[in-house]
């Protein structure tokens, strides 16, 4: 019962911690960014990560098995996965840009997780036969940090489509003044920044799909005798790894990367959850257990 109670409370600080941290981040990017306040929520991303795996580790004991059984535990791993994403890009970058994505994603994944919508679903249940098995830790949790990587990859070359078709960085003046060329400079290097970072990012995920997709194999011909047998999420689970194996194939011709690799990752994007999201609500096939049914 204790644990119960410490999974409640903590699901509620670990929300109020990101909802502190999206409200920085607003006030950060409609007044002015305040360096004091940008560490403040780089704290906050850190706190919320903690507070969400002590919840995690709260079910896991109180329940008896690993918390990815149904769409609500697998949701609040989605969100700490977002966290293990912001902090890793914090490392590789101090100014940590990733975070103007990997913030709002957690609140929002968060956010879906404990409101009423799905109330009826993050309830711990005895978990049926097929999950039980120890590759459960490593299969679902394989496929959920790829999932947070690849969309916030694919986010960024979202964000890099809107910049370059909202308006040509390579047009120029055809007045001889270099301080009309400052703009486009500054443009094009975030553009530039932008791309790099969904590379870094998508390689990031496909990496952990195609090991989650492997864990996945190995476990259904343990279960049911067979590596693959065309379930709806295992095909569309082909079908997102098909598409980001394109997308970085892409990205080794100098000529094609930038917008083309980027529209295929926007693809991927909705591949994704469609994947993940899309056949949970149908609930049909062999992972109907990962429905709101």
């Amino acid at each position: 019962m204790i644990f119960f109670t410490l999974e409640h409370i903590l699901t509620h600080i670990s929300f109020s911690i990101i909802s502190i941290v999206i409200s920085i981040k607003f006030m950060n990017l409609s007044v002015r960014e305040i360096p004091e306040l940008r560490n403040s929520s780089e704290k906050g991303m850190i706190a919320t990560f903690f507070s969400t795996i002590g919840l995690l580790i709260s079910r896991w004991v109180y329940s008896g098995h690993f918390p990815l059984s149904n769409l609500y535990e697998s949701l609040i791993f989605l969100s700490c996965s977002f966290c293990i994403i912001h902090m890793i890009s914090k490392i590789r970058n101090h100014q940590n840009e990733l975070s103007t994505i990997t913030a709002p994603s957690t609140f929002l994944t968060q956010g879906f997780a404990t409101s009423g919508l799905s109330i009826e679903i993050n309830q711990s249940t005895t978990i049926v036969p097929a999950l039980q098995s120890q590759w459960l830790m490593m299969h679902v949790s394989m496929m959920l940090l790829s999932y947070a990587a690849l969309l916030c990859g694919s986010l960024l070359s979202v964000a890099l489509l809107i910049i370059t078709f909202r308006k040509n960085i390579y047009s120029l003046s055809s007045e001889k003044n270099s301080f009309l060329l400052i703009p486009n400079y500054y443009k094009y290097d975030l553009i530039h920044r932008l791309d790099c970072w969904s590379y870094r990012v998508i390689s990031f995920g496909f990496l952990f799909l195609t090991v989650g997709i492997l864990c996945g194999a190995v476990w259904a011909n343990e279960v049911w005798g067979s590596y693959w047998s065309w379930d709806p999420k295992e095909t569309w689970a082909f079908i997102s790894w098909t598409i980001f194996a394109i997308y970085l194939h892409i990205r080794t011709n100098q000529n094609w990367k930038g917008q083309i690799s980027a529209f295929v990752a926007c693809i991927g994007f909705l591949l994704i959850w469609i994947c993940y999201f899309g056949i949970n609500l149908l609930g049909i096939g062999l992972h109907s257990y990962g429905s709101f049914i």
